[in-house]
């Protein structure tokens, strides 16, 4: 075993009577104590396998703390503490596997599920693990599952930071095909199956991920929103008047497999209040699965600016399938051209947009997908 602590190190820690943990009377229990305890952590720390006695008789806090420091990923950590090996061997169940991802910042913790059918969290655990002062924290976690059907490389589901179930994520569905590549599932494409229908992300020789994320959904009732059609269609939902958190807006209804509202301010910082508006919009009763909001300036034919308030995660520092909406809201209203790669700036960073309208209807998201750390957390 390698110690992650050197001689000097580990004595500086038992017996430091600097220390702002250590009270008097333990300083001096610790200097009582050198000579028989010493011994004994230099032979665990030699033999760990082989404890000679109990570590539990006269050693204090501080000194049993060291020794796990130093054997931190030991078992033997467990059982010379005074933990019986049942109890270590359980609170070694209790623990998942993950890895942690972000796309722009929008990150997620990613389960390798591959050889089940279902996620093998509960919504209630997804969302204790999201939690950034008490679990991993994350925006979501996402769940590598098997294929329904050989039409299907990987299915993926994924549980919001509230414990809710999206049929989507864009920056999700990057960060999942990265972490396939890294599992050693490495292929120019994957056949993703999503409660959103089949969707297809692509990996680039730049390190950037596009994804074919289908057709949108501009019918109003399949957004859904009760709000009326008013667009040269006969089904859309474009700029539409909307009263809501006592003001008046004018919002467009765009699914990307899921919800979307989208509303144009002149001024991101001063044209709404963006912590009280966003959550109202979200449970809108116009929208009656919830919707994600997207507030945008349109700064050039060629560059919207956006902040998102997600269905289910709050404000995050990006929205992939919101991206695509809002590009479409905004050819919609006239705002911008048809026919262009739009880059949309979010809180993260940059997300490029194509909408083949006049070809295939398709619409294409480019961005990274970073890893960040993997680990083991336990269940509570």
């Amino acid at each position: 075993m390698t110690s992650f602590m050197t001689a000097d190190a580990q004595k500086s820690v038992l017996h430091s009577p600097t220390c702002r943990l250590c009270r008097p009377n333990e300083t001096r229990q610790l200097q009582d104590d050198n000579n028989d305890d010493d011994a004994m952590i230099s032979r665990i720390i030699k033999y760990p396998s082989r404890p000679s006695k109990p570590l539990t008789h006269t050693m204090t806090f501080f000194k049993k703390a060291a020794i796990l420091s130093t054997l931190c990923s030991s078992s033997v950590a467990f059982t010379t503490l005074g933990m019986s090996k049942q109890s270590a061997t359980s609170l070694k169940s209790a623990v998942v596997d993950f890895s942690k991802y972000e796309g722009l910042g929008n990150d997620f913790i990613l389960v390798d599920d591959r050889d089940k059918d279902a996620p093998s969290l509960s919504p209630e655990q997804s969302e204790k693990l999201c939690n950034r002062n008490f679990g991993i924290g994350g925006d979501g976690v996402i769940f590598a599952l098997k294929p329904p059907s050989d039409d299907y490389d990987f299915s993926m589901r994924i549980y919001n930071s509230d414990g809710s179930e999206p049929e989507m994520c864009g920056n999700g569905i990057r960060c999942f095909a990265q972490f396939l590549k890294d599992l050693g599932a490495d292929a120019e494409s994957y056949q993703v199956n999503t409660l959103a229908g089949r969707i297809i992300p692509v990996m680039n020789d730049d390190g950037t991920i596009t994804v074919d994320m289908g057709e949108p959904i501009l019918k109003a009732a399949d957004v859904p929103t009760t709000l009326a059609a008013n667009f040269e269609d006969d089904i859309s939902v474009v700029e539409q008047d909307l009263e809501c958190n006592g003001k008046n807006w004018k919002v467009s209804a765009v699914s990307m497999g899921n919800p979307h509202c989208i509303i144009f301010v002149d001024d991101l910082e001063n044209d709404i209040d963006f912590e009280s508006d966003g959550p109202a919009l979200e449970s809108c009763e116009a929208f009656p699965a919830k919707t994600n909001v997207e507030f945008v300036q349109v700064m050039s034919d060629t560059h919207l600016k956006m902040k998102v308030w997600e269905r289910g995660a709050g404000p995050t520092l990006a929205c992939g399938t919101g991206t695509c909406a809002l590009v479409i809201a905004a050819i919609q209203a006239g705002k911008i051209p048809s026919g262009n790669k739009v880059r949309v700036t979010l809180p993260g960073g940059d997300l490029f947009i194509e909408w083949n309208k006049d070809t295939d209807n398709k619409v294409f998201m480019t961005g990274p997908a970073t890893y960040t750390f993997s680990g083991k957390a336990a269940l509570k």
